[in-house]
């Protein structure tokens, strides 16, 4: 037994913990967990806890039923929401009966993806701007708290106590947030999680996103990270900041060059915008999604890349002065909605890739690509994201470097699974169709 789950377990009998949850993720992003006491802990460690994975989307079949759920000793930490017992979690790996990483488990997608960047040298860090809604509840038509605006503060800023309380909550996670704040959309918000690696960042999203659904339930409101459930305003993205590190070196910096970029930034950019459409099913896996993805709003619909731009689909921010480590991308379609594990996963790959072949990273698209003509923007190779869930996923059905990246089980999987969903929502007659067409067809 590891010292880190020898830490684990004599912390559990010191403070008295009745329950471990262990986490872990089904392929389309939901969290699963299952309880055991402090007695079973031993054995988890050791050998696994056996479940049903025939019974979790995208895992086994019935006749390979069994999987092993191996907690991370590294991921422990208490609940600080379920003040009335002590009650922890450890995030999971699973495993097949013979031992084998299981080839469904996003976590172990993202793991070896991981050592694919290690091999050349990288280590891949990550942070996300994750941006949620507040809404009385959770009917069919979203009710908001507040009329704030960006950056707004009281009075029309209700909802600074719930944000307050869930930093709280994450931080008392181990979870450091750098600033959160109101953001465009009537009852909408953002909270930024200080950057670390990727492994650990998307045990951080999924941690974060129950934590916020959590404090919000607890003030009896409801916290949505849909990408769009507001018609006429903003969605909900998941900005991500990405890094490559070698040791302690940023692997992007470089100085004395145009925003002090490396040539493996450059290449890391130009893989980004590459296999941009291909990767978008994944970084954008609903329906919903889509809807973010439009004309008229803050989120990208063009393919390019911009320094300190809010247009560009990747945007390389400023430099902070004297602070080498701050260099980084901004890849800016994501929603928080989708599986952090898979859609880190498809980035790092993408990015590798243009490292990997040394793609050149096209000319700088400075001006706001949404206001360039049809022809310049043709001129300036600025090409659309795909428009429709179907659309993104014919392109990445075609996508060698995602079926690499995800693996042959989540890649097959996935795209039926979401071909189920688009089937679903052709079916569906929407309220804008009925209300457009019944009274005058």
């Amino acid at each position: 037994m590891s010292k880190q789950s020898e830490y684990v377990m004599r912390t559990v009998e010191e403070r008295g913990i009745r329950f471990v949850r262990l986490w872990f993720t089904d392929v389309q992003g939901f969290l699963k967990s299952v309880s055991i006491s402090p007695a079973e802990l031993e054995v988890a460690f050791d050998e696994g806890m056996t479940f049903d994975g025939s019974s979790i989307d995208g895992y086994a079949r019935i006749q390979e039923a069994d999987m092993l759920a191996k907690p991370d000793p590294s991921t422990f930490a208490v609940l600080p929401w379920r003040s009335e017992q002590q009650v922890a979690r450890m995030f999971c790996d699973i495993y097949t009966p013979d031992g084998e990483p299981f080839g469904g488990d996003p976590r172990t997608v993202l793991k070896r993806n991981l050592e694919t960047a290690a091999e050349m040298g990288y280590t891949f860090y990550a942070a996300p701007e994750l941006e949620f809604f507040y809404f009385a509840d959770s009917g069919p038509e979203p009710k908001v708290l507040d009329r704030g605006g960006y950056f707004d503060l009281t009075p029309l800023d209700v909802a600074q106590e719930y944000r307050r309380k869930t930093i709280n909550a994450l931080e008392q996670l181990g979870i450091p947030v750098e600033h959160s704040h109101h953001e465009v959309a009537p009852s909408q918000h953002e909270i930024i999680a200080r950057y670390t690696d990727a492994l650990t960042m998307a045990d951080n999203i999924m941690t974060s996103r129950l934590t916020v659904k959590e404090v919000a339930l607890q003030h009896g409101i409801y916290a949505t990270f849909m990408p769009k459930p507001l018609e006429d305003y903003d969605g909900s993205g998941m900005h991500l900041h990405l890094s490559l590190f070698e040791e302690d070196t940023n692997a992007f910096h470089e100085p004395g060059t145009q925003g002090e970029l490396s040539k493996v930034a450059q290449a890391f950019i130009a893989g980004l915008l590459r296999h941009a459409a291909e990767v978008t099913a994944v970084t954008n896996q609903w329906v919903n999604s889509y809807k973010r993805l439009v004309a008229g709003f803050d989120a990208p619909i063009y393919i390019s890349w911009a320094r300190n731009n809010q247009s560009a689909l990747v945007r390389v921010p400023s430099v902070k002065k004297g602070k080498p480590s701050s260099v980084r991308v901004e890849y800016r379609a994501p929603d928080a909605a989708c599986n952090p594990y898979l859609a880190l996963s498809v980035l790092l790959a993408a990015g590798l890739e243009g490292i990997r072949e040394g793609y050149e990273l096209p000319p700088e698209i400075a001006a706001d690509v949404k206001r360039l003509t049809a022809a310049e923007r043709a001129a300036a190779g600025a090409k659309r994201l795909p428009e429709t869930l179907s659309e993104a996923l014919d392109l990445m059905e075609g996508s060698d470097l995602v079926a690499a990246a995800l693996g042959e089980h989540v890649f097959d999987w996935f795209l039926r699974n979401k071909r189920a969903e688009w089937d679903r929502y052709q079916h569906h007659v929407s309220g804008f169709e009925l209300e457009t067409y019944l009274p005058v067809l």
